[in-house]
């Protein structure tokens, strides 16, 4: 039988708080440690302040870690590193932390097995992945109209998601053309699955440390 998990709630919402949470899940994160955040929209304000979480990240000495979106979605300022890091300096990411690292901001991706995908084989995210030996999600949580919300799952698939992987995602596996992103949607069914199948491959990554 398949354990449940095991889910913890506060009342308190503070900083001081977030610390006492993360020791109640008695899971000692080691080496070197990506905190992933959603940097936030430019002109959008539904995004974790990174005044917010800098105690937790101290007190684990961890890089806060992001990746560019996909593009060509309207409006994104997110779409290259040169916009993403001035998005990040914008919004304090990069005043506030001396670490922060864009996880797909070199070449080639990382290609990670999926062996027990719905949709997917295979997924793409940044490079730079590689380097992190742990990572805590923080996630906020807001509409989204394929995935219906985006929380945690959204995080660890589209968050860590090469162009490539997202392409990949959002197209159910039909299309590998970044270019291409906007024509190829799939439904939102088959966005879920997909979206599944690469978080799968993320926490699975992960645990093998």
């Amino acid at each position: 039988m398949t354990q449940k998990p095991k889910v913890y709630f506060t009342k308190v919402v503070s900083p001081e708080k977030l610390i006492e949470v993360y020791n109640k899940l008695d899971i000692k994160l080691q080496g070197n440690i990506g905190v992933k955040v959603h940097s936030g929209e430019k002109g959008n304000k539904n995004f974790i302040r990174p005044e917010f979480i800098k105690p937790i990240v101290d007190y684990l000495d961890a890089t806060i870690i992001e990746t560019n979106t996909s593009g060509p979605e309207a409006g994104s300022e997110r779409t290259t590193n040169e916009k993403h890091k001035k998005l990040l300096e914008e919004h304090g990411w990069t005043k506030v932390f001396k670490k922060v690292e864009i996880l797909d901001s070199e070449k080639p991706d990382e290609e990670i097995d999926i062996p027990n995908g719905i949709l997917l084989k295979k997924n793409y995210i940044g490079s730079k992945t590689k380097n992190f030996d742990g990572i805590l999600v923080l996630s906020h949580f807001k509409g989204h109209m394929m995935g219906g919300f985006g929380g945690a799952l959204k995080q660890l698939s589209i968050g860590f998601g090469s162009r490539l992987g997202k392409t990949l995602m959002h197209s159910g596996g039909k299309c590998s053309d970044p270019e291409q992103f906007m024509n190829t949607m799939c439904p939102d069914k088959e966005f879920k699955e997909a979206m599944a199948d690469c978080a799968y491959s993320v926490v699975n990554k992960f645990s093998l440390y």
